[in-house]
């Protein structure tokens, strides 16, 4: 029974102990700044059991608090048992370089370098394996995730990208696994690059498939097979020492996070998201990919 099927007072109860579960709010020192962040390690998690990281980066004008509340991690987390941690951007937007995006980009905000704080405390405080890190966004936090791929000391198992793209050249990246899920109808990051007419910054983006073959290249992957399940095309390539790279389209939709709740609030009425596509989970498919991945 959901907690709004249940009467009064047990609604109050059953409020109080979802709020109760919600991440915790910690604070990183970066240089001259304070970032913000939040994690979510679930219950019946013992504090003594190594146990996987996903990062979850927000998306452009988006907030840490609107993607635990919207992505679904966390119960995915309850399901599977690992912990999650959400980021806080400055200025509602990432570093990612190109182009990319907005006051963190103009302000050379070291992301990548807040992003790797998260991960080593997060060893040492929480028990996290360091084998088992995956770095996910939706967005402008894709694009983070694709640039820290290629440039992040710290060697992840996987990258999962929603709606997003690779911004720069990705000169030196070590090899690792990638999921990039993407609305074949996404007019703020085109498919096949270009500026999107929805676009809130004007970026020329890249096709998608070139970051997608750039990594397939890199971790020397055999030729990718498709498979098609109504709207929804996986394109998959098995690559060395057990990784791989995966685009998955989905025809008619657009720049959204698959399963994702709606946007509500002056941020929807304002920029009138594109509707979260119905054709798969994409947090619930991200999991399945990273979870049996693993760094060297």
């Amino acid at each position: 029974m959901s907690c709004l099927a249940r009467p009064l007072l047990t609604l109050m109860l059953c409020l109080i102990s979802l709020a109760a579960l919600a991440g915790e709010t910690y604070t990183l020192h970066i240089g001259s700044r304070d970032r913000s962040y939040l994690v979510y390690r679930p219950p019946g998690l013992a504090q003594d059991q190594a146990a996987p990281l996903v990062v979850v980066l927000h998306g452009r004008l988006g907030s840490a608090r609107q993607a635990e509340r919207t992505l679904h991690w966390d119960r995915e987390a309850d399901a599977y048992g690992f912990i999650v941690a959400y980021p806080e951007s400055l200025g509602n937007s990432w570093n990612a370089g190109g182009a990319c995006c907005g006051p963190a980009l103009r302000n050379h905000i070291d992301d990548s370098g807040f992003i790797t704080a998260i991960i080593e405390t997060l060893i040492h405080t929480q028990h996290v394996d360091p084998h088992r890190v995956y770095v996910s966004g939706f967005s402008n936090g894709a694009a983070m995730a694709w640039r820290y791929a290629c440039d992040s000391p710290f060697p992840l198992a996987a990258i999962g990208s929603v709606s997003g793209e690779l911004t720069d050249l990705c000169a030196n990246p070590a090899p690792v696994s990638v999921m990039e899920i993407h609305g074949l109808a996404d007019q703020n990051i085109p498919m096949d690059g270009g500026e999107g007419p929805k676009a809130l910054s004007h970026i020329i983006w890249k096709p998608v498939r070139q970051g997608i073959e750039r990594f397939r290249v890199l971790d020397q992957c055999a030729a990718p097979t498709d498979t098609r399940n109504g709207t929804v095309v996986t394109d998959s390539a098995a690559c060395a020492d057990d990784m791989q790279v995966v685009l998955i389209t989905i025809d008619g939709a657009g720049h959204q996070w698959p399963g994702a709740t709606p946007l509500g609030g002056l941020t929807a009425r304002l920029f009138r998201p594109d509707p979260p596509s119905h054709a798969l989970d994409a947090t619930d498919t991200l999991w399945h990919f990273f979870r049996d991945k693993r760094s060297p």
